[in-house]
Order: C-alpha cells, then sequence, then structure tokens
C-alpha cells in the first residue's frame, strides 16, 4: 500500500462507519427513549400513512362511545320524568274510580275533578319543561321524521353517531319520543258546531292549563281560549272564515290561539299576546252553547259518567306512556350492547396501531448494544487511523 500524507484514507473510511453507527445509535436512542418505532415520515412513510389513519378512527370511535353515553343519560332523563308521570296517571284513575261511584254528591265529585286536573296540568307541565342540554325530550320536538339539531325549535327524531366515520345505517340510531302531555294522552273533548253563522267553541283551556282540542264543522275556522270560564271571548279576527286558510285572533287581557288549516293541510298557530288594533274591530262572540259536545276523551271527573270514561283514557294513557318507555328501555339496551362492541373495535384497532407504530423494546436494545459497540469500535480505529501518516515522517527523518 502506498504511504501518502496528504490524503488519509484509513480515517476516512473509519470517520464514515463512525457516522453511520453514531447515527443508527441515536435512532435507537430516541425510539427506546420514545417508545415508538414511527417517529418521523423517515423511518416508515407508508407505515406512518396507515397509523395517522388508524389513530382518527380511534379517536372517532372512542367519541362514539361517548355520544352513545350522553344518549343513555338523555334516555335516562325522559325516562325518569315518565315515571313521574305515570305516578300522576295512576293517582287520576284512582280519583276516575271514587268518582265514578254513586255514593259522591255531584259538589263532592267536583272537589274530586279539582285534583284529577292539577294533576292533568302537572303532566303536562313535566312533559313541557323536561330537556336534555337543553333539548326538551317530552313535548313532540322528537316524536316527527327528522332532526336538523339547529337548536331548540328543531324538532323530529334525535341521530346518534357512532364513530364509525361514515354515514351508513350502522353508524347511527334514531332517538324518538313521542309527546306527553295531557294532550297527547288524550285528555281532551271536542266540541262539534251546529249549522248557522256563528263559530264553534271546541273545549277550551280553563285555568287547569290541560291542551285541547278544535273542531271545525263545515267552513267554520278554528278557535280556541285560555279563559277561566265558558262564556263570551272578546276577540278580533282577520280574514275568511273558512276551514281552507289561517287567520289572527288577538284578545285583550287572556291568551288567544287560531288555529287555521293550510291547503296542505298543515296547522297554523298564532299566541297573540299585544292588544287589538284599532283596524280590526269586528266582534265575535263563542260559547258552549253554539255547539253540541261529543265527548272523544276525558278532560273532567265532574259526573258520574265523565269518570267512567276517564277510566278508559287514562287505562289508554298509562298504555300510550309505558309503549313510549319499552321503547326507550330497549334502545338503552341497544346503545349499551354499542357502546360495547365500539370499545371492542377501538381496543382491536389500538392493538393494530400499536404493532405498527410502537417499538419493541427487546428488538431495538439489541440494535442499541450493537450500534452501541461499533461506535466505540469506530472512534477507537479513527484514533489510530490519524495516527498512521506519522509513520511517513521517520521515513524523512
Amino acid at each position: 500500500m502506498t504511504l501518502i500524507i496528504n490524503h488519509n484514507l484509513m480515517a476516512a473510511n473509519a470517520a464514515r462507519n463512525l457516522s453511520t453507527a453514531y447515527g443508527a445509535l441515536a435512532t435507537s436512542t430516541r425510539r427506546l427513549s420514545s417508545g415508538l418505532r414511527i417517529g418521523t415520515a423517515a423511518d416508515d412513510a407508508a407505515g406512518l400513512a396507515v397509523r395517522e389513519l388508524m389513530r382518527a378512527d380511534i379517536t372517532a370511535l372512542n367519541q362514539g362511545v361517548r355520544n352513545a353515553n350522553d344518549a343513555i343519560s338523555l334516555i335516562q332523563t325522559a325516562d325518569g320524568a315518565l315515571g313521574v308521570i305515570d305516578e300522576k296517571l295512576i293517582r287520576m284513575k284512582e280519583l276516575a274510580e271514587q268518582a265514578a261511584t254513586g255514593t259522591y254528591t255531584s259538589d263532592q265529585r267536583i272537589i274530586i275533578d279539582s285534583e284529577y286536573q292539577a294533576m292533568a296540568s302537572e303532566i303536562t307541565r313535566i312533559a313541557n319543561a323536561t330537556d336534555f342540554n337543553g333539548i326538551y325530550l317530552l313535548n313532540g320536538n322528537l316524536s316527527g321524521a327528522t332532526h336538523n339539531g339547529s337548536g331548540l325549535v328543531s324538532t323530529g327524531k334525535l341521530k346518534v353517531h357512532f364513530g364509525t366515520a361514515n354515514d351508513s345505517a350502522e353508524d347511527y340510531y334514531y332517538i324518538q319520543i313521542g309527546c306527553c302531555t295531557a294532550s297527547a294522552l288524550g285528555f281532551q273533548v271536542s266540541v262539534v258546531g251546529g249549522g248557522g253563522g256563528g263559530m264553534t267553541e271546541a273545549q277550551y283551556l280553563s285555568q287547569n292549563g290541560i291542551p285541547t282540542t278544535v273542531v271545525a264543522n263545515n267552513t267554520y275556522a278554528l278557535l280556541f281560549a285560555i279563559y277561566p270560564s265558558y262564556g263570551n271571548v272578546p276577540a278580533s279576527v282577520q280574514n275568511q272564515f273558512n276551514g281552507s286558510d289561517s287567520f289572527k285572533m288577538y284578545q285583550k287581557g287572556n291568551d288567544i290561539y287560531a288555529i287555521g288549516p293550510s291547503r296542505n293541510g298543515d296547522i297554523h298557530v298564532l299566541h297573540a299576546t299585544s292588544g287589538v288594533p284599532n283596524s280590526y274591530d269586528s266582534d265575535l262572540n263563542i260559547s258552549l252553547s253554539s255547539g253540541a259536545s261529543t265527548s272523544t276523551s276525558a278532560s273532567s271527573i265532574s259526573t258520574q259518567q265523565l269518570a267512567q270514561q276517564a277510566l278508559i283514557t287514562v287505562k289508554n294513557a298509562i298504555i300510550s306512556k309505558d309503549k313510549i318507555r319499552a321503547n326507550l328501555g330497549a334502545l338503552q339496551n341497544r346503545l349499551e350492547n354499542t357502546i360495547s362492541n365500539l370499545k371492542i373495535q377501538a381496543e382491536n384497532l389500538q392493538a393494530a396501531e400499536s404493532r405498527i407504530s410502537d417499538v419493541d423494546v427487546a428488538t431495538e436494545m439489541t440494535e442499541f448494544v450493537r450500534q452501541q459497540i461499533l461506535t466505540q469500535a469506530a472512534v477507537a480505529m479513527l484514533s489510530q487511523a490519524n495516527s498512521l501518516p506519522r509513520m511517513a515522517l521517520q521515513l524523512m527523518g
């Protein structure tokens, strides 16, 4: 081998090997300290891409578990309120049974009826007040076909996503809860108006607060009022009296609601709280005598006959309520099974992600020791190689 002093090729070779071994040692140190085999895209570009997708799916699945748990909390809130309504319905049936017997006077039945009305009002209050995170559960908002989720006024079925990262039928459940107000459970009567040119009232709201329904006869428009007792209701009407157009109703001193069906069958409701404009000065008298009563449900147990009808109505209401609770219970069980399944999916996906991303400590420690020895050897040989050109000086001396 030629002896030269301008270039120390052995030292350069030892330095290159030292750099390689030291770089590998640094990589092993980083992997062992972080626990990750893939720290940067340079470590494994394909593996990094797969890992990031898996991590996103795992995050979505974990959020799906939280979504399902939130849905269970919502269902439990609704079920708890329905449990209270159940107590009220049982008490109402007890009162109806008491009023149906012939051993009480009319005055005594009126006293019994006052508690009956209070129970019905409380059912409506509970149904209208029960909410979860600002979403009202029992007032009918969740009984429709769709739910857009845009604030407190959105209605329809509630869509609960589970984090499978797609919009397939397997990615969500719908929560649909029927309306549980007193009127929805059947506590109302209808009054059908006779012929003539007047408007007919069908069981309006008295101070007990039970919602009611109005039936239009021929071309009569629909009307009911919140008013202390049956009698004339001073009001003003805009538009014609017919069953195909909506119209407005104004009332001073008491709340008035006017309902008119549109051509496509929708119902329009106006709640008037302002005074009567001067331009609307027509008078309309509405009284119970303008129509014939046809009882379709029980809003009162003030007579023995009404109390007997109320027994059937309350029974049907309990059945309706139980159907809602049964559906909620079944859905809660489905959600609990879904949570278990989502956790298993997330666990298995996490294991797969770990096999791709995490470092095998035993293997990496073996590599670390190997590179450590190579680094130490390279340092020693580089020191020796740097001293070899000095031999040329001996020949020159």
